[in-house]
């Protein structure tokens, strides 16, 4: 596993503790503010992971490309529509 993708892989692994925290506050009738927040965090870390995926993706992207800047293009193009729809 790269360095990045074990900095991703944490990430993922702090992400799955954060909702296991929102399960419990779920599971104790916490109040709906408190629910919020820990949902605002949870979502706020998922848009970080995936910038973070994006970043490494567009690195290699660039790197595989050879100079083919349509394929470039495309490639970028298609990462960046699949960030987009998830926020």
């Amino acid at each position: 596993m790269t360095p990045e993708r074990k900095k991703v892989y944490d990430r993922l692994k702090r992400i799955e503790g954060q909702i296991r925290g929102l399960q419990r506050l779920i599971e104790k009738d916490a109040p709906c503010i408190d629910i919020l927040t820990q949902v605002a965090a949870v979502t706020s870390a998922m848009k970080k992971t995936g910038s973070a995926v994006l970043s490494n993706y567009m690195k290699t992207c660039i790197e595989e490309s050879g100079g083919n800047a349509k394929r470039l293009h495309a490639d970028l193009h298609a990462a960046l529509s699949r960030v987009i729809d998830f926020s």
